[in-house]
């Protein structure tokens, strides 16, 4: 089989696949291929396999002619409690309230690069860039007038040809275009129709999907044997409307991706151990139906309108700091990914449907070498449980009290690498 239509066999279920779906660093992966899945994410300046161009699009002139075909299983726990709510009639939304009716999500991944001179490489990388889901079996919002189950889900795709273009042996830049593919449907949350511009397009409308265009930027350089750098940058990827829900996020359904960027150094510090760090900056206030805090509603501004209410996320800033260490066949890795918290407590009520919460994730990861065509890769990754207690967080027209919101996840991945 030729290599073309390898690439084409693989990509063709990563497209099609249902399911995709995480929570990580807001709703951003914590890293891109497995090899950097566990090492907490790195790779701006330490590309690791074919999926580098996700990362920086640099990195793809130093990984050489390969092709990675992976999946990650995805486990995320999460839910809500609410507490001190008080309706008229004495109805309450009080209660704990799990949102695991779905656990499990599968995640492939698939890269290729190929060296088309000594100065330059082109490749193409699929992989799920993010995603949310919850799926609440008892509905929270029941109290408020909602009926059956509560939940959304989105799924972000991309798409990312790439070109790398080495300016000498030790510096490159590079250039990918993301293509991007994202469904998402709602649920459960009928009681927000009265504050909707198109209350008909707010819920329970199915699944909805568009499409739309971005380009990530990078650079890759080694200033000394030992000591690489790196830096990558992403523009905001501007997506088609969600027709179907333009009643709920602002700009008629608009939910374009932000833009993000970040910078890394990777040291050798001796022939068998490789210290990396990244530092990077994810700007989802940038995005109305993601960034607009729920106050916005109570100054005449409608869910799905210009300046509607969104989740009230801020900018997160990620630090990542991964180890790897070669052992005969094999190459061990671990790191450890800190970020700042997007949601503010006086946010919790609607992202109680968002719990992006996590700050911490711990990673670990092995490679085997399975001889100089081929290379077995693993990683497992725990997000640690991050509450965020609200305050102030459930407005007085919804009975007022608080809401406060969980999540913690497992992520566990295996790829293959084929080195030609």
């Amino acid at each position: 089989m030729r290599i073309r239509q390898i690439v084409q066999a693989a990509i063709l279920p990563v497209v099609l696949v249902p399911g995709l779906a995480l929570a990580t660093n807001g709703y951003f992966s914590h890293g891109f291929g497995v090899k950097s899945q566990g090492i907490a994410g790195v790779g701006i300046a330490l590309p690791q396999d074919a999926l580098a161009a996700a990362t920086n699009p640099a990195g793809t002139a130093f990984v050489g002619n390969r092709l990675d075909i992976g999946a990650t299983l995805f486990r995320p726990s999460r839910g809500a409690e609410i507490s001190g709510n008080n309706l008229p009639g004495g109805a309450t939304a009080n209660g704990s309230y799990d949102a695991n009716d779905t656990r499990n999500f599968l995640i492939p991944e698939i890269g290729y690069v190929r060296r088309l001179s000594p100065q330059l490489a082109a490749g193409v990388a699929v992989y799920g860039n993010g995603g949310m889901n919850t799926d609440y079996g008892s509905n929270p919002f029941r109290a408020f007038g909602a009926s059956g189950s509560a939940g959304i889900n989105l799924e972000q795709l991309f798409i990312s040809p790439s070109l790398a273009y080495k300016l000498n042996e030790n510096h490159a830049l590079g250039l990918a275009v993301n293509f991007a593919y994202q469904r998402f449907k709602a649920e459960g949350i009928g009681p927000f129709a009265g504050s909707s511009a198109a209350p008909d397009s707010l819920t329970n409308r199915g699944v909805d999907s568009s499409s739309g265009w971005g380009f990530r930027l990078g650079y890759t350089g080694k200033l000394t044997p030992e000591l690489s750098i790196g830096a990558t940058w992403a523009s905001k990827t501007r997506m088609g409307n969600f027709d179907k829900y333009k009643g709920l996020f602002a700009e008629d359904g608009g939910f374009d991706i932000p833009a993000n960027y970040g910078i890394g150094v990777a040291w050798q510090a001796n022939s068998a151990l490789t210290l990396a760090v990244d530092a990077q900056r994810i700007e989802y206030s940038d995005i109305k139906s993601v960034g607009t805090p729920i106050s916005t509603l109570f100054s005449g501004n409608l869910f799905g309108s210009s300046n509607g209410p969104g989740f009230g996320w801020k900018d997160v800033t990620v630090a990542k700091l991964g180890v790897s260490y070669e052992w005969r066949d094999w190459t061990w890795r671990a790191g450890y990914s800190h970020a700042s918290q997007p949601i503010l407590a006086d946010q919790t009520f609607l992202n109680i449907l968002a719990p992006g919460a996590i700050q911490d994730h711990l990673s670990l990861g092995a490679t085997w070498n399975l001889g100089k065509d081929g290379e077995l890769s693993l990683a497992y990754t725990h997000g640690f449980k991050k509450t965020v207690k609200g305050s102030g967080s459930i407005p007085a027209a919804y009975g007022g009290g608080e809401a406060d919101i969980h999540l913690s996840e497992d992520i566990l991945g295996i790829a293959y690498g084929w080195k030609f």
